[in-house]
């Protein structure tokens, strides 16, 4: 729960201060006008009545902040704040009304027979009514703002925070989701091979078993560098050459400048997986696949390419309700709501897939030798 705020006492005086010198400064051109000539102007004691003026109730703000915080007048018990209320806004009429009358005697001794009269008092009194009543009710409202302010600055933090916890959730129940569907699919790949070529498939098991190593041991980063992405990829890659040996070249063309850039974790296997699927498994040539990154601006783009089929209708309707695309659309827009694109084209003799995020560094530049290509 926050704290109630309560204005620094540095502010409540130093408005204090500015509206006392004006008030002094009506009360000197009033005293001018209305006195007769060759009278002599008291500066000082009007300096410091009128100063005295707004003082006092500078004195007494905190204490009617602590009032309208306990007992909100928007609160379930209305009635029981506005009683409260009033009998606070009489009491700071009363310390007010004796305050001034002091420090008019300190500075005027000779009129203790004037402020002695009750009737004097009275009128005095009634007089600053509306007065004391409106300043009381300003520092209320005030309060009252600034209260509604911290909270809905504090409600709004809480909405972002929830909001944060409810997309890491989000993303790491489409992690998990995606993770079961690559294992399958590369098991089922293996198992394909298993009695074809035995020595091919266990050196699957081989790649396989390293590439689940890369992948557990940073399961619950949401995001890595392109660098990492691309070495988990090739790792991938491995795994489908070992299954298409004289079918699958593949080529990777990285930007240096953007080998530090973050991206989604596991963002580009999906969309290999596809293209190797659909693109270069069910065509009897051999395959080529591109796998293209660089910074253009404040923006980080990818790109797969192959020489498949391309888009025709079967392949559109896989591309929208497979696990694999539908798990990549669903994470873009948990990560970057709206400020990405991601584009399929027909290339009349193959398909190429378009992904673009904001640029965000994320670790020290790597380097271009350290990729190889197939």
């Amino acid at each position: 729960m926050r704290k109630a705020w309560v204005p620094p006492t540095r502010w409540i005086f130093g408005v204090a201060t500015v509206l006392g010198l004006f008030s002094t400064l009506q009360a000197v051109r009033l005293t001018t006008l209305n006195s007769k000539e060759g009278m002599p102007l008291q500066l000082g004691k009007l300096l410091i009545l009128n100063l005295a003026f707004w003082y006092v109730p500078a004195l007494l703000t905190p204490s009617i902040v602590a009032v309208a915080r306990r007992f909100r007048l928007d609160g379930e018990r209305r009635l029981r704040a506005i009683a409260v209320h009033a009998v606070a806004a009489f009491g700071f009429m009363v310390v007010r009304f004796i305050a001034m009358l002091g420090v008019r005697l300190l500075l005027w001794t000779d009129a203790i027979k004037l402020v002695t009269s009750w009737t004097y008092l009275q009128r005095q009194f009634l007089l600053d009514v509306d007065w004391f009543l409106m300043v009381y009710g300003v520092i209320v409202g005030i309060s009252h703002a600034i209260a509604y302010y911290h909270e809905t600055e504090e409600r709004k933090l809480k909405e972002a925070r929830l909001e944060t916890r409810l997309m890491e959730a989000q993303l790491k129940t489409l992690q998990a989701e995606l993770h079961p569907h690559f294992l399958f699919n590369t098991l089922h790949a293996i198992s394909t091979l298993i009695h074809r070529d035995p020595e091919a498939a266990d050196r699957m098991i081989s790649r396989l078993s390293d590439l689940l190593r890369i992948t557990f041991d940073r399961s619950g980063e949401a995001k890595v560098t392109l660098k990492e992405e691309i070495e988990f990829l090739q790792k991938y890659l491995d795994i489908e050459q070992t299954r298409f040996p004289d079918r699958l070249t593949v080529r990777v063309e990285i930007d240096p400048d953007s080998l530090d850039a973050e991206v989604p974790r596991m963002i580009l296997q999906p969309l290999v997986e596809n293209a190797i699927k659909h693109g270069i498994a069910p065509n009897a040539d051999r395959g080529h696949l591109q796998i293209t990154a660089g910074r253009q601006d404040q923006t980080l783009w990818m790109e797969v390419r192959d020489n498949g089929a391309g888009l025709h209708g079967g392949t559109l309707k896989r591309l929208r309700t497979g696990v694999g695309l539908s798990n990549t659309r669903a994470r873009l827009e948990c990560l970057y709501s709206g400020q990405h694109r991601l584009e399929f084209t027909d290339l009349h003799g193959g398909l190429a897939v378009r992904l673009e995020i904001p640029f965000q560094r994320h670790a020290a530049p790597g380097s271009a030798a350290d990729f190889r290509v197939a």
